[in-house]
Parts: C-alpha cells; sequence; structure tokens
C-alpha cells in the first residue's frame, strides 16, 4: 500500500478496511486480519493497525471478541458509508466545487463524465 503523506497513516489504513467491507471482501461478522497479519500486509508498525481498530471500533464498524479477534460489524456497511458520506460532503465536495468553477468545467460535462464511469467501472460486461 502507498501512504499518502497529507494524511495518517492509520486514517489510510481505516479506508483500506473500509473499502474492503463496502466491496464485501470481509461480510458481516467476519473475522478480520489481527492486527499483526495487517500489519505485515501492509508494512507498518502493529501499534499504528491497533490504532486504526481502535479507531474503527469507536465507529462501530469493527468489534472485539476478547482473545479472539477483530470482527466486522453487522451494519459496518451503513456506518462506513454514513461517516465517508459526512466527510465526503464536509470536505471533498466544496474543493471539488471550487475546482469546476475555477476551471470552467460545465455540469454536462460532468454528468457525461459521470454516466462513462459508471459504464465503464459498475456494470457488468
Amino acid at each position: 500500500m502507498e501512504f499518502k503523506n497529507n494524511e495518517a497513516i492509520y486514517l489510510q489504513i481505516a479506508a483500506y478496511v473500509s473499502d474492503h467491507i463496502l466491496l464485501g471482501k470481509w461480510p458481516p461478522d467476519d473475522k478480520i486480519p489481527s492486527v499483526r497479519e495487517l500489519a505485515v500486509e501492509l508494512q507498518v508498525n502493529p501499534n499504528t493497525v491497533m490504532r486504526t481498530y481502535e479507531y474503527l471500533q469507536n465507529q462501530e464498524v469493527i468489534y472485539n471478541k476478547r482473545g479472539i479477534g477483530f470482527f466486522v460489524a453487522p451494519d459496518a456497511v451503513k456506518k462506513v458509508k454514513k461517516h465517508r458520506r459526512e466527510r465526503f460532503l464536509q470536505q471533498d465536495l466544496p474543493e471539488f466545487f471550487r475546482n469546476i468553477f475555477l476551471l470552467e468545467i460545465p455540469l454536462e460535462e460532468l454528468q457525461e463524465r459521470y454516466e462513462h464511469f459508471k459504464t465503464e467501472n459498475f456494470t457488468s460486461k
């Protein structure tokens, strides 16, 4: 995993875990990799992964079965979408609007590109 300099590593790992949950790779109530396993896989310090898991546990995306490990919460998809939606609307969307205004990109072009993106990435071929 390539880490960006402008965001804490534990938050980037949280996004990685959340992606796996949203994509169905880690379904509700499934055990996720242990702290050590994920640390080795991502080549980070186990304390960083532990911080990630504590963060996700506080958001009720995962839960801990003491002595067994961490598991995906039953409503994790809903929780992840809620948190990501809030972040997108508060942080990313204003920057996006600023850019389309400054670059004078017509909304019609955005709509066309969005439709093309959906077709290319989310429809069965």
